[in-house]
């Protein structure tokens, strides 16, 4: 028994319940019909000549049916005569090298087989212009070559800042198609000028380059497709923010203001820039974001297996757990970090042996009476519709609308420790 094992043996862990989160939910029945409907009805393809080469771009995030957009987009410029290829548009992620990018377009779904076109990766850029506040600004040189680019992102708000261009087809612009050094320099002044930055370099690509078209994407609370909107390249910058505003309204949230310990299942680089969303958790990088609940304590037992190392996001928790930190690359997460100059996100917090002992350092470091401790637990910040709550909120719960208790209180559930007491316990805690 070491002195840490003493500490922590025994704190309790209160008994947990689930609880169903209630929100708006707007939904795309058909995505492929809807791509092509809308593709179609706006004629944004009109413009193609035969065997004209089409770059469709694809970033690093778990965007529900984004494989399935971009086959569908992939399929629409195809039959009207064009030769799309897709290239990664995700800055300085997959470790900023071009293998890096394409392992995680295919770890996202997005193969060349499943999309029926090409993937063309580099790290190699072209500079097109200078923005009007003076940055430079840089294109993917196979997407520079290319007779034309659509652009595909999802528009949600973003983790570390505010403005009328978070993180969506601006964003793309300015810094995925700019790859680690477009990236590099739109980051270069901190967060507090992103706000300007993006959609001043993300107005000389879209001016300078043959934008067919634009996809944004938005989702609803349950990760699932609520809208796809379809626009020319030079209604972007028109349209955003007012697609941004939509994204508000539709984020999930936790519907619990203020209580001592969250407890993570999972983050990752596929769920969020951060490995989580900050603005559900109210943990952030930077002064230029804020909101989200109260939180003492907030604790992450692993991350995914689709960030494929990448730890961006332990530095803003309070602990984490053994297999967590093992799967830690520096060489997948520190370029993120130095390219976005924010070296916060990719500190190590108090790293525990396992599950429980994460858990129970949290409660222990609460300043609180272990028997009353409020604790939430949510298996990532895109999986929120069930959380689990535990007993002594549940009066909370019972005078909240948009909350309904769902069963009667559980005891936590552990794997039986082996010999390195590291052993996945994530999905067993759940039942």
């Amino acid at each position: 028994m070491s002195a840490i094992d003493d500490l922590l043996r025994d704190v309790p862990l209160p008994r947990m319940v689930k609880v169903a989160q209630f929100f708006e939910r707007p939904t795309v029945d058909d995505v492929e019909d809807e791509v092509a409907r809308k593709m179609r009805g706006g004629e944004y393809l009109t413009s193609l000549k035969p065997g004209m080469l089409v770059a469709v771009t694809a970033g690093s995030r778990g965007i529900t049916n984004m494989p399935l957009i971009i086959r569908s987009i992939v399929h629409e410029v195809r039959a009207a005569g064009g030769e799309p290829f897709i290239f990664p548009a995700m800055g300085s992620h997959g470790g900023a090298t071009a293998e890096g990018q394409r392992t995680m377009l295919e770890a996202l779904g997005i193969t060349e087989e499943y999309v029926d076109a090409p993937i063309r990766a580099t790290m190699e850029t072209v500079q097109l212009g200078v923005a009007s506040n003076g940055h430079p600004v840089y294109i993917d040189k196979y997407a520079d070559a290319a007779d034309a680019i659509i652009v595909v992102n999802r528009i949600k708000p973003h983790t570390g800042f505010r403005g009328n261009y978070e993180s969506g087809l601006c964003k793309m612009c300015a810094i995925g198609m700019g790859k680690q050094k477009g990236a590099a320099f739109c980051h270069s002044e901190g967060f507090g000028h992103m706000a300007e930055n993006i959609p001043a370099i993300a107005a000389v690509t879209l001016a300078k380059k043959n934008i067919l078209c634009a996809v944004g994407i938005l989702e609803n609370a349950w990760h699932e497709t609520a809208q796809i909107e379809i626009m020319y390249g030079n209604e972007v910058l028109k349209k955003e923010p007012l697609l941004l505003r939509r994204a508000w309204a539709l984020m999930p949230k936790i519907l619990l203001d203020e209580f001592d310990v969250l407890v993570m299942d999972e983050i990752g680089k596929n769920i969020s820039g951060t490995g989580f969303d900050t603005n559900i958790v109210g943990r952030y990088n930077t002064h230029f974001a804020s909101g989200g609940p109260k939180i003492t304590r907030v604790i992450a037992l692993d991350i995914t297996n689709a960030s494929h190392g990448n730890g961006n996001g332990l530095g803003m928790l309070d602990m984490t757990t053994v297999r967590a930190y093992k799967k830690f690359s520096m060489d997948q997460t520190y370029p993120n970090s130095i390219t976005s100059t924010v070296p916060l996100t990719v500190k190590i917090p108090m790293v525990l042996k396992n599950d429980r002992q994460a858990i129970q350092a949290a409660i222990r470091t609460c300043n609180v009476d272990p028997l009353k401790v409020r604790i939430v637990r949510i298996k990532n910040t895109l999986s929120l519709s069930e959380i689990e709550i535990s007993e002594n909120l549940l009066s909370d719960t019972y005078k909240h609308p948009e909350l309904k208790v769902l069963g009667a209180p559980f005891d936590w559930l552990f794997n039986a420790p082996t010999r390195s007491e590291e052993r996945r316990v994530g999905k067993e805690c759940r039942s």
